[in-house]
């Protein structure tokens, strides 16, 4: 077995891209968002960790391999959220009903779906999912070309 390289310690952030389709309708909102609509969502994953420093490692070099970062965010965050409409579990049964009556795949979440709180919710899943050593950093989601939101661990501790 080689000897690892020695090198200082340097933590380095990675981030990787991910989109998908989704409608939501704000409930009890007195604009034009209370109506069902649907977004183009952009969202940004970035994590921090030290790199592997071990030549016999077949992820040396990486924080973490972003086809495992892939994988995690699909698994747990894209493809649940895809092509789902969102609604708050706050809207009148006879509502939820109504929608789960006429559209397939309907998410009642316990939150208002802004995206402030879809990109929060989107952190307490993906936290409970990375691996040791590496931490979830941020987390930028994007609802229209011009306006995101963002979570910072930094700022949740």
């Amino acid at each position: 077995m080689r000897e690892p390289v020695k090198t200082s310690m340097a933590i380095v952030r990675v981030t990787k891209e991910f989109r998908f389709e989704m409608a939501h309708a704000l409930w009890n909102y007195d604009g034009p968002c209370r109506n069902v609509h649907g977004h183009s969502y952009i969202l940004y994953v970035t994590l921090k960790g030290e790199p592997v420093n071990d030549p016999d490692n077949p992820r040396n070099g990486m924080v973490m391999d972003f086809g495992d970062i892939k994988k995690i965010v699909r698994d747990n965050v894209v493809d649940r959220f895809d092509h789902a409409l969102m609604i708050s579990g706050f809207a009148p049964a006879e509502s939820v009903e109504s929608y789960r009556k006429h559209f397939g795949n309907v998410i009642v979440s316990p939150y208002q779906p802004t995206c402030e709180n879809l990109v929060a919710d989107i952190a307490g899943i993906l936290s409970a999912r990375i691996t040791a050593g590496v931490s979830l950093h941020s987390i930028k989601l994007y609802e229209t070309a011009t306006a995101f939101a963002e979570w910072h661990a930094s700022d949740n501790r």
